[in-house]
């Protein structure tokens, strides 16, 4: 038996799909995501079912479908309120954008970029675990160990893409399956750990998706060996729209950052870390702003 819910989002004028569609297009193999020209579909366990989110983009709508293979609740509530954080419409960019439109050096970036707000990873378990992968790698070398993770899950929907694995179905691998897939020991350990906990309850990131309790969230994950503060901060603002993490260990926000103050040498963590501060509560959507800048594809980080 399988389920399809639906329903029609409405998007603000000017809303830039394409942005959406380069973070979900990171994966050139397509393994869990296949992006077409103004459409999106993504495997993703739901219920503890396979599925199949749809998104199809058509001027100032986004068409959202999700097919389950097995029998759910047609939770049409559930399935927009994920659309829309994924969309990143619960972000406020619009008085970030009127606040700083005319700052010397952000005001050129928003003129650039103007609506650029912050694409969601489906879940925040999915946020987090994406960037426990990253850590100190590229973002190339962190698709191939996601895509063998993908693979080692071994969850497919009936319409050929396999499923982001959820905290239940990781916690179910070992840590030389984690090993295989390209992982180090310490985070195979970590990833294993934190799968426990969210699929025991312990860490309810689920429960903490429409109004985050940013300061609880960033508590609780530091106390979890191998998780530092770029991990906490990505993780927030990728799965929780959480715009004021300040990701000054970010390799790319440090690079961008040199090129806009157009200095001679690399600018350090700690350089960065206070250039950002000003920008408080919006430190993260600035880092988003400087990812985008001379090229959207800084955005699939």
């Amino acid at each position: 038996m399988s389920t399809r819910i639906a329903c029609t989002i409405a998007l603000p004028q000017g809303f830039r799909h394409q942005d959406v569609l380069a973070f979900h297009r990171r994966d050139a193999q397509q393994v869990a995501e296949r992006v077409e020209a103004a459409a999106l579909h993504k495997g993703l366990a739901w219920g503890g079912h396979p599925a199949c989110l749809s998104m199809h983009f058509d001027h100032a709508i986004a068409e959202v479908a999700l097919a389950v293979d097995g029998p759910v609740a047609p939770d049409t509530a559930a399935l927009e309120r994920m659309a829309r954080r994924m969309l990143g419409l619960t972000q406020a960019v619009e008085r970030f954008e009127h606040e700083y439109a005319g700052h010397p050096l952000l005001g050129g970036l928003i003129a650039a970029n103007a609506g650029l707000r912050v694409p969601q990873t489906a879940t925040p378990f999915e946020a987090l675990t994406w960037a426990i992968t990253g850590q100190q790698i590229s973002v190339t070398a962190a698709v191939s160990v996601r895509r063998q993770l993908i693979h080692a899950a071994g969850q497919r929907h009936g319409g050929g893409l396999y499923c982001y694995p959820d905290a239940s179905r990781i916690a179910r691998l070992s840590e030389d399956d984690l090993r295989s897939a390209g992982f180090s020991r310490t985070k195979a350990r970590t990833l294993l750990s934190l799968s426990e906990m969210v699929a025991q309850g312990e860490l309810p990131l689920d429960d903490w998706a429409d109004a985050p309790p940013v300061d609880i969230i960033r508590s609780r994950l530091m106390a979890v060996r191998g998780i530092g503060p770029w991990t906490v901060s990505y993780t927030l603002l990728r799965g929780y729209a959480a715009l004021d993490g300040s990701l000054h260990g970010d390799v790319a926000v440090r690079n961008k950052l040199q090129l806009l103050l157009d200095l001679p040498k690399r600018v350090s963590e700690a350089e960065t870390e206070r250039w950002l501060a000003q920008f408080a509560p919006w430190r993260a959507l600035v880092a988003a702003h400087l990812w985008a800048m001379g090229s959207s594809a800084a955005l699939i980080a």
